[in-house]
């Protein structure tokens, strides 16, 4: 019972300090009484937490400017922005991106690398940890790496560090956390918390954790590259479902009878408005072979892609109604490659939302890109292991689903 009692009181610590962690992020510049007043704990309890946390290095005092004013005044408190730092990781279709991050989302060192001629998952592991120790030694030897999150184009089970399924690499029931540890194993980066999850999932929480603007909520990130997915926010939890399949929007049926997908549906989303649905494939060979194909072919002004460009996003205007009908979100990011082909794609996939919205006599739901770019998963990723660490009262949800071949 004292063993268990004491756990009890280690874990109320914790909370009690990624608490102030978590509003000094949404809030820089608070006082220690002001933090106070705001997580509900003492003066005294948070000034011996913020001595700890700034002798650890979450923590930075400013300097108080004089004005003047007689009496002691408050000295503001911030996140500190370079003693500890995070790795994000993105796992991509062709190459693996990598970034270190402080705890408030700025990057400070970067590194890209393609895959080899094996694309096996080992192998593919084996070239991450590789840039992930790379990246490392850029940084200063007295800097700390707090966590390492990852990014994964398919379903995860986080909780299992399982990748359940990715189709556009041919990977399925892949322990990568394991695996990536046992690579990791007698390195600097050895023994670091390691957090995997979807690509969209950990884009969504890059808007949530390290966006300066207030979160909106519910909030969607929508991710459109060769596949298409969703991470969905509500309540400041990340959405999975019952089954770890939440955010397979890119195999919502939006055509009858439609273009085949890869997962084998026909007039799937992804189908109809990701990078295949502009090479100009239909159900045989590709026009194109790339989006940098489609986009000089944009600059040119050739008619057909134009067409299949505009088709994929009025085609991405019916999808985001259908998501704002289903989750009323307080905004809806678009990230990922195909975002980057710019108004040609976006002008009609808002216009076709504004005219939904215009029929109904609603106003339309919120719209913009990620802040982040090329780096929106890696970033995300970064913010995933930000996310589990400051809240160490939110369970991992353990699906115990192992997909198979006919469930996928």
């Amino acid at each position: 019972m004292q063993a268990e009692a004491a756990g009890s009181q280690q874990l109320l610590k914790v909370i009690n300090r990624m608490a102030l962690v978590r509003h000094l992020c949404a809030n820089p510049g608070l006082s220690r009484a002001d933090l106070a007043g705001a997580v509900g704990l003492t003066k005294s309890t948070v000034s011996l937490l913020v001595r700890e946390l700034v002798n650890e290095g979450w923590l930075a005092e400013s300097e108080v400017v004089a004005t003047g004013d007689l009496g002691r005044r408050p000295t503001p408190l911030f996140i500190d922005p370079g003693r500890l730092l995070l790795l994000g990781a993105e796992v991509g279709i062709e190459s693996v991106r990598v970034v270190a991050t402080s705890l408030t989302g700025d990057i400070k060192a970067s590194a890209v690398a393609n895959y080899g001629a094996s694309r096996t998952a080992k192998a593919c592991i084996a070239s991450l940890a590789a840039v992930l120790l790379k990246l490392r030694k850029q940084l200063d030897a007295a800097q700390q790496i707090l966590g390492i999150g990852v990014g994964l184009p398919g379903g995860v089970n986080e909780a299992r560090g399982v990748l359940n399924f990715a189709p556009n690499l041919g990977w399925r029931d892949i322990p990568f956390g394991a695996l990536l540890g046992e690579k990791l194993q007698g390195t600097a980066l050895a023994g670091v918390a390691l957090f995997i999850q979807n690509e969209a999932d950990v884009a969504a929480l890059g808007e949530l954790e390290f966006n300066p603007s207030p979160a909106s909520d519910p909030l969607l990130y929508v991710s459109i590259n060769q596949g298409l997915g969703a991470g969905v926010i509500v309540g400041d939890r990340l959405l999975t479902g019952s089954r770890g399949f939440a955010g397979e929007v890119g195999h919502m049926v939006l055509q009858l009878n439609g273009p085949r997908c890869s997962c084998g549906r026909r007039g799937c989303a992804e189908a109809l408005i990701a990078t295949r649905a502009m090479l100009g494939t239909g159900d045989g060979e590709p026009a194109l072979r790339s989006l940098a194909e489609v986009r000089a072919h944009l600059v040119d002004e050739d008619a057909e892609t134009l067409k299949a460009v505009n088709s994929a996003g009025r085609n991405l205007g019916v999808l985001l109604q259908n998501l704002a009908t289903a989750y009323d979100p307080g905004c809806i990011v678009l990230g990922g490659s195909v975002v980057e082909l710019g108004e040609p794609f976006l002008k009609p996939a808002l216009d076709m939302l504004l005219d939904y919205a215009a029929a109904a006599n609603l106003p339309p739901p919120s719209v913009r890109t990620s802040r982040f770019g090329a780096n929106a998963v890696a970033v995300g990723a970064a913010a995933l292991a930000r996310y589990r660490l400051t809240r160490p009262a939110l369970p991992l949800a353990d699906t115990g689903v192992t997909l198979t071949e006919e469930t996928a």
